[in-house]
């Protein structure tokens, strides 16, 4: 499975649907309370170039907010992203 990454604020309902789903796929992730350390929500703003909470990373892969999740999971595209491509080994002839 990739990492996952969510940016979340206290009394946020979306952080609470998107932490929700990945709870209901059986999906790990790291949490960052920008509410608790405000200098991540700077960090998180700087990364993202977004404001609003969540903000979700698969691996590398920017989602964006819970409804952005929401759309990957109704296109049946979400499962793809958290699924971690093993590492290719070099062909040699």
């Amino acid at each position: 499975m990739s990492d996952v990454l969510i940016y979340s604020s206290n009394f946020c309902p979306f952080c609470v649907m998107a932490k929700r789903l990945l709870d209901k796929k059986g999906v790990a992730y790291h949490e960052i309370n920008v509410d608790s350390q405000p200098h991540l929500r700077q960090e998180m703003m700087e990364k993202t170039k977004r404001r609003t909470v969540p903000q979700i990373y698969i691996g590398d892969h920017h989602v964006g907010g819970f409804d952005d999740l929401a759309l990957l999971e109704r296109k049946k595209q979400l499962d793809g992203l958290l699924i971690k491509q093993p590492e290719q080994e070099p062909i040699h002839d």
